[in-house]
């Protein structure tokens, strides 16, 4: 998999303002994502001092978003690793597949949005850091 740190994006999502509250929305035929939204889930109620992740995918691509707070995320491409802070709801990280992700520092009431292109499935799954090593070369 060829896929390296530097291919992941943060985007910019679509925010239409009101005095009343924000709205973001995301559809699969806009264009906002090179994917289409196979499945969505989250993250809540991580402890502090809590980290998630520590695993890559084969074929799954993702946008991250901080729906509420802020958290880090620390991609890593075999050889090189990047680390991104989200704490805006406007703004997702795009991974591409092939990339070692960690998530960690998440603030009080973070909430970690996931839009992934595959349902889930645990054969694309890598959960052991020398095997990932070994995919990627």
């Amino acid at each position: 998999m060829k896929s390296s740190v530097y291919d992941a994006t943060v985007i910019e999502l679509p925010k239409i303002h009101d005095v009343a509250g924000n709205i973001t929305a995301i559809n699969n035929a806009e264009g906002v994502l090179p994917f289409n939204v196979k499945r969505v889930y989250y993250l809540y109620d991580v402890p502090g001092g809590e980290s998630r992740g520590a695993h890559a995918h084969k074929e799954l691509q993702q946008l991250i978003i901080s729906a509420s707070g802020s958290f880090d995320i620390t991609l890593d491409d075999g050889q090189t690793r990047r680390t991104f802070q989200l704490s805006k709801p406007y703004y997702g990280l795009f991974m591409p597949a092939g990339l070692w992700r960690e998530l960690n520092n998440f603030s009080s009431g973070a909430i970690c949005l996931v839009l992934a292109s595959h349902d889930y499935n645990e054969n694309d799954y890598i959960n052991n850091y020398s095997k990932f090593k070994d995919f990627k070369s």
